[in-house]
């Protein structure tokens, strides 16, 4: 499942797509616009345009205006396991994500599950393989708690040690903060030297604080290079593999239902 960096790349290319009159709408999977009928996407937004991109967490959306000018229902877009956000110019190129390219790889067709065609020539497209992303109008956001990456050290102090259970378990409720999946919060931990087995309740100040640096940190570093799997310590989450600072094999477990890997010798109670 995509993290909160991987979202934040999307969003920055989406981005790309705001201010561009819709000239015509293909929103024909009726499974990935649930509950949506084919045609009702493109009725509420055709003509319009796409005035603004969002994030919280992992749940992406966009601002709308209709063809009126008017303020018109925000547009969610979910990447699901595999989904990707193409946006091009009018020439048919990719633009974001990196230097400017082609878009004339191999693909089939109907892995275009989402398409909007822009007036200039230019489209958004949600590239989705295994069909298993979301769009939708005016996505229920009332069960996230606040983003990942803008909250401020006290507030992070708060709503982590709040409960009882494991920290990891903790930064992984998206409730409690929304973006980190599994692979930040045990790169977030082993940046921070933290047991992901401890009680969130009996952390200290100065942990907490130490593991709010290291979340920035981490993020911060993720969308910079391209996703949590760049994480120094993600390449070494297997059997055999050893901490990159003091060189211990690495131990693995369930944490909070989750599997888990992290440093015995500088990762302890």
């Amino acid at each position: 499942m995509p993290e909160l960096p991987e979202v934040e790349n999307a969003r920055q290319v989406l981005a790309l797509a705001v201010g561009r009159e819709i000239a015509s709408i293909d929103d024909r999977d009726e499974w990935l616009c649930r509950p949506h009928r084919a045609g009702d996407i493109a009725t509420a937004l055709k003509g319009g345009r796409l005035t603004a991109t969002h994030r919280r967490g992992k749940t992406m959306w966009c601002d709308t205006e209709t063809s009126d000018g008017d303020e018109g229902p925000a547009l969610g877009v979910h990447l699901g396991m595999g989904g990707r956000i193409v946006v091009t110019d009018p020439d048919g190129d990719r633009i974001g994500g990196g230097t400017k390219r082609p878009d004339r790889r191999p693909r089939k067709a109907e892995w275009d599950r989402f398409t909007i065609d822009f007036t200039d020539g230019g489209q958004f497209r949600l590239f989705d393989k295994r069909r298993l992303g979301r769009i939708r109008l005016d996505p229920d956001l009332s069960d996230l708690g606040p983003d990942a990456e803008n909250m401020k050290p006290a507030e992070f102090r708060d709503r982590i040690s709040r409960g009882r259970s494991a920290v990891k378990a903790r930064l992984l409720d998206q409730s409690v903060l929304a973006g980190v999946g599994n692979l930040l919060a045990d790169q977030t931990l082993w940046q921070a030297r933290i047991d992901p087995s401890a009680r969130a309740n009996e952390l200290t100040r100065t942990e907490l604080d130490r593991l709010h640096r290291n979340l920035n940190r981490a993020l911060a570093d993720a969308v910079e290079n391209g996703g949590v799997h760049t994480g120094n310590f993600i390449e070494h989450r297997h059997t055999g593999g050893h901490c990159p600072r003091c060189g211990t094999e690495v131990e693995r477990g369930k944490v909070g239902g989750r599997t888990t890997w992290w440093c015995p010798k500088e990762q302890h109670a």
